[in-house]
C-alpha cells in the first residue's frame, strides 16, 4: 500500500473520530441546541454529555489499539483485550469495592479498586508466565488468570446477602459510560493515554514478528522489551478503561478486523488506525444507546456484543473455509 493511501485512510479515520464525537455530544433522549442554550442546556453539555463522550472515545480508543497489539505480537487473529486476564481483574476490584461498602462510602472507591484489580491481575499473569517466556505462556497465564477473577467474581455474587450490591455488580459488568464525570475522564484519561502512546511503539516490532521470532531476533527487535510494553500498554489502557467503564467487549476483537484490510494487513498501520476505530465505535454505540434509552434500557457492554458476538462466528466460519482451502 502507498503512504498516500495510508495518509488518506488516517485522514477519514480522523474526520470519523470529529464526527463521531459530535454525534456523541449531540445525541439523547432531548435535543440540545447549539445556540441560545440556557443554564440547563450548558449543563447538560459540560456536566453530563461532554465528559460521557470524551470517555468514550478514550475507553474505545484503549480497547481498540490492545487488541491491535494482541493479535499482532501473539499472532492470533482471535486475541482481543480480555485474553490476559486484566478486564477480570478490574472486574473482580470493583466487585469487591461495591460489596464491601466502599464504593457507597467512597466516589472513587470503585474505579480505584478495578484499577488496583487490574495491576493485580497484570502482575500475576506476569509472573505466571516468566518474564522471558514467549506468546504461548503469555496466553495461558492470562487465561488461567481470568478464569480465576471469573470464578472468584462469581464467588462474591454467590455469598452476597444484598441483593442491591448483586444488582449493582451485575450492571456494572455489563459496561456504561453513563454518569460518568470529568473526575473519571482524569483518573482513567492520563493512563489509558500512556497505555496506547506504549502500544504505539511496538509497530516495527509486530511487522518484524510477522516473519517469526527468530528472524525478528536477527533483525535487531528486543522480544523481551516487546512483551513488557504490550503487557503494560494493555495494563495501562484496558485496566483503567474497565476500571470506570465496566466490560465494554469486542472492541478489541472486531475494530483490528475491519481496518486491517484498509491499511494493508501491516501491524504497524493498524495500531494508529485501531485506536481511532476504536474510539468512533464506542461513541456511535453510546450515542445509540442513549437514542434508544426512552425505550430499552440498553447497556453499551451489551450493545457491542449484541453486534460483535455475530461477527466474532463470521470469522470463525471465515478461519475454518481458509484452513480447509
Amino acid at each position: 500500500m502507498k503512504p498516500m493511501e495510508w495518509d488518506r485512510s488516517t485522514l477519514w479515520l480522523v474526520i470519523a473520530v470529529f464526527v463521531a464525537f459530535v454525534l456523541a455530544v449531540l445525541a439523547g433522549p432531548g435535543y440540545l441546541g447549539v445556540q441560545g442554550a440556557g443554564d440547563v442546556k450548558r449543563l447538560i453539555l459540560w456536566e453530563i454529555r461532554l465528559p460521557r463522550a470524551l470517555l468514550g472515545g478514550l475507553v474505545g480508543a484503549g480497547l481498540g489499539v490492545a487488541g491491535a497489539a494482541l493479535q499482532g505480537y501473539l499472532r492470533n487473529p482471535l486475541a482481543e483485550p480480555g485474553i490476559i486476564g486484566v478486564s477480570g481483574g478490574a472486574a473482580l476490584g470493583a466487585v469487591i469495592a461495591i460489596h464491601s461498602g466502599l464504593a457507597g462510602a467512597f466516589p472513587l472507591a470503585l474505579p480505584v479498586a478495578g484499577l488496583l484489580g487490574a495491576v493485580g491481575a497484570t502482575l500475576l499473569v506476569t509472573l505466571l508466565a516468566g518474564e522471558r517466556s514467549g506468546a504461548v505462556p503469555l496466553i495461558l497465564a492470562g487465561v488461567a488468570v481470568a478464569a480465576l477473577a471469573s470464578a472468584l467474581v462469581s464467588l462474591v455474587l454467590n455469598l452476597s446477602r444484598n441483593p442491591f450490591a448483586a444488582a449493582e455488580s451485575i450492571f456494572w459488568m455489563m459496561g456504561s459510560l453513563a454518569d460518568r464525570s470529568l473526575i473519571h475522564v482524569m483518573l482513567a484519561g492520563p493512563l489509558i493515554g500512556l497505555g496506547i502512546v506504549l502500544l504505539l511503539r511496538l509497530g516495527r516490532t509486530l511487522d518484524a514478528l510477522t516473519l517469526g521470532d527468530a528472524a525478528a531476533e536477527s533483525m535487531g527487535e528486543d522480544l523481551t522489551r516487546a512483551r513488557r510494553l504490550l503487557v503494560a500498554g494493555v495494563a495501562l489502557s484496558v485496566g483503567a478503561a474497565t476500571a470506570v467503564t465496566g466490560i465494554i467487549g469486542f472492541v478489541g476483537l472486531v475494530v483490528p478486523h475491519v481496518l486491517r484490510p484498509i491499511v494493508g494487513h501491516r501491524p504497524s498501520r493498524l495500531l494508529l488506525a485501531s485506536a481511532l476505530g476504536g474510539a468512533v465505535l464506542v461513541m456511535v454505540a453510546d450515542a445509540l444507546v442513549r437514542l434508544m434509552s426512552p425505550i430499552l434500557d440498553i447497556r453499551i457492554g451489551v450493545l457491542t456484543a449484541v453486534l460483535g458476538a455475530p461477527f466474532f462466528l463470521w470469522l470463525i466460519v471465515k478461519l475454518r473455509r481458509e484452513l480447509a482451502a
